[in-house]
């Protein structure tokens, strides 16, 4: 029963994180710290690497956090909920990163109907280049109409 609730805790943190994603997005992204974020809005800077990219320190640390509690005996479910986060992580990379961004040259002919919406959502978003007026702030979850 243990394995159980383990996996309910990874798989439960998993999908919070969508939510908390698109809460830091919508909030932190686009309000108080879009000077980190405006250059991912902005076709033209200077690097590769963005100063967005350091919002991913954030998570690692929580992730890494919940990790340590574990090991400490702190919190029995930390190990779940940190693989939860990292796992989040990591699908953020694959799909925002690469399969959206393309920042590495993969999935470029993955077309199925809902990878193009994921596509069309992320696109709507970054035609607003300020932090205002913004909309579909999520990643892995979107409005049903971009699904036609």
């Amino acid at each position: 029963m243990s394995y159980l609730y383990h996996f309910l805790f990874f798989i439960g943190t998993f999908f919070i994180m969508e939510f908390m994603a698109w809460l830091t997005h919508k909030y932190v992204m686009h309000g108080f710290l879009w000077s980190l974020h405006k250059d991912h809005h902005h076709k033209h800077h200077d690097s590769w690497f963005e100063r967005n990219d350091t919002f991913f320190i954030f998570y690692a640390l929580v992730s890494i956090g919940c990790f340590l509690l574990w090991k400490y005996g702190i919190f029995v479910y930390g190990l779940s909920v940190g693989v939860g986060i990292f796992g989040y992580g990591l699908t953020y990379f694959l799909v925002h990163d690469i399969f959206i961004h393309q920042r590495f040259k993969w999935f470029r002919n993955a077309n199925s109907r809902y990878g193009k919406a994921v596509r069309r959502a992320h696109k709507i978003h970054h035609k607003h280049l300020g932090k205002e007026d913004g909309e579909c702030f999520g990643m892995l979850f979107f409005p049903l109409k971009y699904l036609k």
